[in-house]
């Protein structure tokens, strides 16, 4: 995803818990990435009505000679902050649940990497909540456009350092990511742009941007601690 930045897009309740417990079957990792090389600010440019479907399916082949199998693939409404250019900044990515382990897992974001001139491609494994090697968190909540992750961004500045920027689906269910001493940033961003954080979904997991080389890890947060 070419504009990721570092702290930028599942099933369990604040209220209840923010993690999975132990022996509880763990969700497919997943690969969000996009064949998108152009900065792009105007949010009614029609580039982002391109539903990916070529790309979907070259993604899918990339999966698949890596030993993987594409469950599910989703579109997205990417939004992300620049501090270079210091405006937010859009795209259309898909989100790809995959059957692949970690050392594959890389390989392939870096493989979609190289194949679409990314800087790098996101990549998150979800872990049992008391796994030493928990670094992220990811937080889904419905109920929040594309448009309300952009203002947000525009008028918080700590959570556009933390967070970077998000996802949304095209069903309004908005995916962010970061780390997982963030959670607190991410819940207060979620309430400031009109979401309902009782209802938001969290679960702890491992992150990954992935350069066009496999050995040339970019960013992990465990590593980097």
């Amino acid at each position: 995803m070419r504009n990721l930045l570092v702290a930028v897009t599942s099933v369990l309740a604040f209220a209840v818990s923010t993690g999975t417990a132990a022996g509880a079957p763990l969700p497919s990792p997943e690969i969000f990435a996009s064949n998108n090389t152009a900065i792009i600010t105007d949010p009614a440019d029609p580039r982002l009505e391109d539903r990916l479907i070529r790309f979907d399916r070259e993604v899918r082949g990339i999966v698949r000679a890596n030993g993987g199998v594409t469950t599910r693939s989703t579109l997205l409404d990417g939004v992300f902050w620049s501090s270079d250019l210091q405006q937010t900044t859009f795209e259309r990515s898909r989100k790809f649940d995959v059957t692949l382990n970690e050392e594959s897992l890389r390989h392939t974001a870096s493989t979609i990497a190289k194949r679409f001139g990314q800087e790098s491609v996101l990549t998150f494994r979800f872990l049992h909540a008391n796994s030493p090697e928990v670094d992220a968190v990811q937080v889904e909540v419905e109920g929040i456009t594309a448009r309300q992750v952009r203002e947000g961004l525009l008028q918080d500045a700590v959570a556009r350092e933390k967070l970077g920027g998000g996802s949304v689906t095209l069903q309004d269910r908005a995916i962010l990511i970061a780390g997982v001493d963030d959670l607190p940033t991410v819940r207060a961003f979620i309430t400031k742009i009109g979401g309902d954080v009782s209802r938001a979904k969290v679960r702890k997991g491992t992150w990954e941007f992935v350069g066009a080389e496999a050995e040339t890890l970019l960013w992990n947060g465990q590593k980097a601690a």
